[in-house]
């Protein structure tokens, strides 16, 4: 709780890409300078359009998981063994302040040449949080779900290129 504080000051927009991470598979990592994004494919390569863990009634990805955004501070917080344990696998990390108040469900957020909606899906912390970063992390995140803590999940709006260093830009 001490950590709130501090989380809660980030930026409320123009804050960079960091750790373009892409999850091919179950447990599999890929840092890449650069990512695709579309709205029919989500991230090319990605497990989203094989295995999406939310699935729409004809058995397809909900289009509000293709992009996973985690707060930088709330990251730098919870993992503290970056050897031993897998990077949490959101599709980017950036410093900027991911509560309810700074982007309600259906925000717009321009990123490089492309355009993602603040999905209403909350990111709650899955089981695998729980083992990798310990339970006193998951019941922080989980606690306070309009600070959003474990980050945001975004639907693609327009196709385009995502890059480290590319300024999240929120449209109000």
């Amino acid at each position: 709780m001490a950590a709130l504080p501090g989380v809660l000051s980030a930026p409320k927009t123009g804050s960079a890409v960091e750790l373009l991470c892409l999850r091919p598979d179950f447990g599999k990592r890929t840092f890449v300078d650069a990512i695709a994004v579309t709205r029919a494919l989500g991230i090319p390569g990605e497990r989203w359009g094989s295995m999406p863990w939310l699935k729409l009634p004809d058995g397809t990805g909900h289009p509000g998981i293709q992009v996973s955004i985690l707060p930088r501070r709330v990251l730098d917080l919870v993992w503290r063994d970056r050897d031993s344990v897998v990077h949490p696998g959101d599709t980017f990390v950036c410093d900027l302040d991911m509560t309810e108040a700074n982007l309600p469900a259906g925000t717009l957020l321009a990123v490089g040449t492309s355009l993602l909606r603040v999905s209403e899906v909350w990111n709650d912390a899955c089981a695998k949080w729980k083992v990798r970063h310990g339970e006193a992390a998951f019941d922080w995140v989980r606690a306070h779900p309009q600070l959003r803590l474990r980050g945001v999940l975004c639907s693609i709006e327009q196709d385009g290129m995502i890059r480290n260093g590319d300024a999240v830009e929120v449209l109000r």
